[in-house]
């Protein structure tokens, strides 16, 4: 949004009036509290409590990991209807775009970091998802002013599979679940790799056309 439009300020080059800056800073504050912004702070608060409720009694009481999985859901939830109703409804705000990726991180990062500190999880598979998912955002911030990498298909489906496989993992699954759990949480390291890569090449494509296009516009290229 840019502000109050000329016409509401008088139309003719004034000043315009104290009344029309707060006017402006309102509607601006008030964009910022939409529906998808809201459930991604719905989304970051339930970390602590989800880490809370994993570790309660050292990590090995059911009933309380059955507690730390409905966050984790919940969260889970939330990263997939925030991202489309922001779409869908134009609800999409710098503090979306910065902070939807930190609340999918920090949720995901705390149950893994959790599960290899309870040794549930080998620390080697939260190393190569962590390294993955913070270095995707952060070349994500180095591109964003050439574009926006769309989120793929195989993307998608990284999410669904680290999504499913953690949750399993959080919960206390003994035998053969415990056996499924293990092969889905394999298949989600290696979508998480392969995806990764994918995205590296995204990104080099769009920074090379953005430089070539300030080039060809006789901007600065950096």
């Amino acid at each position: 949004m840019t502000g109050v439009p000329a016409s509401t300020a008088g139309g003719t080059g004034r000043a315009p009036a104290p009344g029309g800056k707060l006017g402006a800073a309102a509607v601006n504050q008030a964009s910022l509290w939409n529906i998808a912004n809201i459930l991604t702070m719905i989304r970051l608060v339930l970390v602590p409590g989800f880490v809370m409720l994993l570790l309660a009694d050292g990590g090995y009481d059911p009933a309380m990991r059955a507690w730390a999985w409905a966050a984790f859901a919940v969260a889970m939830i939330t990263d997939i209807f925030d991202g489309h109703l922001a779409r869908t409804y134009n609800l999409v705000t710098d503090f979306g775009k910065i902070a939807d990726p930190i609340a999918d991180k920090a949720i995901m990062g705390a149950a893994l970091i959790c599960l290899s500190l309870l040794g549930d999880l080998p620390w080697w598979v939260t190393a190569v998802i962590l390294f993955r998912e913070l270095g995707i955002t952060l070349m994500r911030f180095w591109v964003i002013r050439h574009g926006v990498i769309p989120a793929s298909r195989g993307g998608k489906l990284k999410t669904l599979a680290q999504g499913t496989a953690t949750g399993m993992y959080v919960l206390a699954l003994t035998g053969p679940l415990a056996t499924l759990r293990f092969w889905v949480m394999a298949l989600a390291v290696v979508l998480t790799v392969v995806t990764g890569l994918d995205y590296v090449r995204q990104a080099i494509v769009l920074r090379r056309q953005g430089l070539a296009a300030q080039r060809a516009a006789g901007g600065p290229a950096s």
